[in-house]
């Protein structure tokens, strides 16, 4: 695939191919033209990109560490892998890096007032953080059953000053959230501004929220160059909405000998209803305000999903991951439930890294792959967030037990 081909889209419309574009209702029209215009002056503004750059190093950490993982690596007998540490990121995931790039945005446009849905919980601390930071009201949305799974989480965005509102609608999950933060949206259009957490939506949050987070695409490639003298041999990722992946994948697009490799939530197998693999059970569809490749049965009633990760049991995927699916420049494979719980415990006990949930399903899948690769080889695995939000789940799951 060209390059100049992937940095032609989206286009004026925000399609990616036959994917994206905006399918939202008339009052949300004008609030989505004013983010895309400021969007775009202030990606050519250089003192927004100097203010950004400033609070992504100074407030969140960057740049993250390319980490030689040597026990993985000898423990697999295959290729070398390296993980790009984004758990060490402040808020403990990618997700800031998005959130501070909306909040600067948000203050540009006069707005007040943030909203944000959340699921795993990352995306809802890493915005009530910048919230709090730069003064805005700011409330989150959170399907019921995230709260009661990811209660860490809920505690650490009320800390900062967030309202968390519980949604006990349909599944109780991310998908319901959307709703409900787009319901609000609607209703406070003049003071609020809507920090949307991943490459999906109407245009232009797709192809906004992946220049957000392509930093951490940027600085691996950098990263690897200086430690190996060359580019990887494949990209291993998480997919939920998919913007961990995509941030990472978008500067390698060009690359042709670097593989890439998205891992979506396999949940109990591919049958209906038991997982969130977009690509291996779903179908073409328009899902809260763009069009993709969706879980929906033979009407298009949106499909109930399932995955133990919180953050990847969504119904639909990013536009710009069909397209790049459609292109068969990413292949997209899944993990289910029981790998990415085995390789949280195996990354934990082998480097003393407990990862997000999330990020175990693309470790899960390096630990197929590395073993079938040369010793010369090299994958750079995302490890998009940390575990702590998942810690009480995941022992209850593999049974440990609190001594007596």
């Amino acid at each position: 695939m060209s390059k100049v081909v992937a940095e032609n889209l989206p286009d004026a419309q925000g399609h990616f191919g036959q994917y994206g574009g905006r399918y939202v209702p008339e009052t949300l029209m004008h609030p989505l033209q004013e983010l895309e215009a400021e969007y775009f002056r202030a990606q050519h503004d250089a003192a927004f990109q100097e203010e950004l750059s400033y609070y992504l190093k100074e407030f969140c950490g960057r740049p993250t560490p390319l980490y030689f993982a040597e026990r993985l690596t000898r423990e697999l007998g295959g290729a070398k892998i390296y993980l790009e540490r984004e758990d060490l990121l402040h808020t403990g995931a990618h997700k800031i890096n998005n959130a501070m790039g909306q909040i600067l945005l948000a203050k540009r446009m006069g707005k007040t007032r943030i909203i944000a849905e959340t699921g795993a919980g990352q995306h809802g601390v890493a915005t009530a953080t910048v919230a709090a930071m730069f003064g805005f009201k700011c409330v989150i949305y959170m399907g019921a059953v995230d709260c009661q799974r990811q209660e860490l989480n809920v505690y650490r965005m009320k800390m900062l000053g967030s309202e968390v509102v519980p949604v006990h609608a349909g599944q109780k999950t991310l998908k319901e959230a959307v709703n409900e933060a787009m319901r609000d949206w609607v209703t406070n259009i003049r003071s609020t501004h809507y920090i949307l957490g991943t490459a999906y939506g109407a245009h232009p949050y797709p192809v906004m929220v992946r220049n957000f987070q392509r930093i951490m695409g940027d600085e691996a490639r950098a990263q690897i160059l200086e430690k190996e003298s060359r580019l990887p041999d494949m990209l291993l990722a998480c997919v939920g909405g998919g913007s961990n992946a995509i941030g990472l994948f978008y500067p390698f697009l060009d690359d042709a000998g670097v593989k890439m490799v998205g891992v979506e939530a396999g949940g109990l197998g591919i049958k209906p209803e038991q997982h969130a693999a977009r690509f291996h059970g779903g179908s073409l569809g328009v899902l809260q305000g763009t069009r993709s490749y969706i879980l929906q049965d033979d009407f298009g009633q949106i499909q109930s999903t399932h995955s133990v990760s919180a953050g990847l049991d969504y119904a639909a995927v990013g536009p710009e991951h069909a397209w790049l699916h459609d292109q068969k420049r990413v292949e997209y494979t899944y993990a289910t439930d029981d790998k990415a719980l085995e390789a949280f415990t195996k990354l934990a006990r082998l480097e003393g890294i407990i990862p997000a949930l999330e990020s175990a399903h693309a470790v899960a899948e390096c630990i197929v792959r590395a073993p079938q690769m040369s010793k010369d080889a090299l994958i750079i695995v995302n490890l998009s967030g940390r575990g702590d939000k998942d810690v009480a789940q995941a022992a209850d799951k593999i049974g440990l037990q609190m001594p007596k």
